[in-house]
């Protein structure tokens, strides 16, 4: 195993001359809580986009347990092992919450039907879709959202359905999680449930787990170690007291 389960390397996008994001060096060890913030703006989201592949980067690169991950369709990339959540939650409205969570196990080899199995609804088709239920369902518990199962997903509150988001992602089998501002929106209350739920899946699915996230109360208690992004660059890094201490990065974040 690599000694790190997510390295980027001089990572950087540039979009006609705006730089987006250049020479992101990050390290995360593998079943760390490690934390991605910065002003507005700073090129946050755009480093999800990259480690998902949804851009391609300009310079640099990035490596998955060692394994070098640009080139990949963003399909490949989850397969491989990296599974995200949106800022804006993105949920099947229409669609049940159980068959949400059921949507992220098709990408797993373990649930994969042939075509045929699956138009003349062969045996295989009515075994997998039993396994595959039967697994949501253990996920949806581990989010209390097990008796709203065959609800429609739009009908969840805010909370439950970024819960939801997060369990889809999950049932994608990932090795890193990455989870684009979880608590936003919530009330304190949700919020320190939402941490509890993120500090369960870390500790109990041997999880690693990337978030953006400006409540900086969420941050200090929740995770490891952190970078700073500021314009597109790393503005400071390291553990999570000494980072939130820094006078750069509070001048950045309250102006000079």
């Amino acid at each position: 195993m690599a000694e790190y389960m997510l390295e980027t390397k001089n990572l950087g996008i540039s979009f006609g001359g705006l730089k987006a994001a250049q020479d992101v060096n990050i390290r995360i060890k593998k079943n760390q809580l490690y934390g991605l913030i910065g002003p507005n703006g700073a090129g946050k989201t755009t480093i999800f986009n990259l480690l998902t592949c949804i851009y391609k980067p300009t310079t640099g690169t990035f490596y998955l347990d060692g394994e070098e991950m640009v080139g990949f369709a963003p399909h490949k990339i989850n397969q491989k092992g990296i599974a995200r959540t949106f800022q804006n939650i993105r949920l099947f409205n229409n669609m049940t919450v159980v068959r949400n969570v059921m949507v992220g196990l098709h990408n797993r080899p373990e649930y994969k039907c042939s075509v045929l199995e699956s138009f003349f609804r062969l045996p295989r088709h009515f075994k997998v879709e039993k396994e595959m239920r039967e697994k949501a369902k253990e996920l949806l518990r581990i989010f209390g959202l097990e008796e709203e199962r065959n609800n429609l997903a739009c009908n969840l509150p805010y909370g439950k359905q970024r819960k939801l988001e997060i369990a889809r992602a999950l049932a994608t089998n990932p090795k890193i999680l990455l989870l684009d501002e979880p608590a936003a929106g919530m009330n304190p209350n949700e919020t320190e449930d939402l941490a509890q739920t993120i500090r369960f899946i870390r500790d109990n699915f041997d999880m690693t787990i990337l978030l953006i996230e400006h409540d900086m109360r969420f941050v200090s208690e929740l995770c490891d170690e952190l970078t700073v992004l500021s314009f597109g660059t790393v503005l400071a890094q390291g553990d999570t007291k000494t980072v939130l201490q820094d006078p750069e990065v509070i001048k950045a974040y309250i102006g000079g």
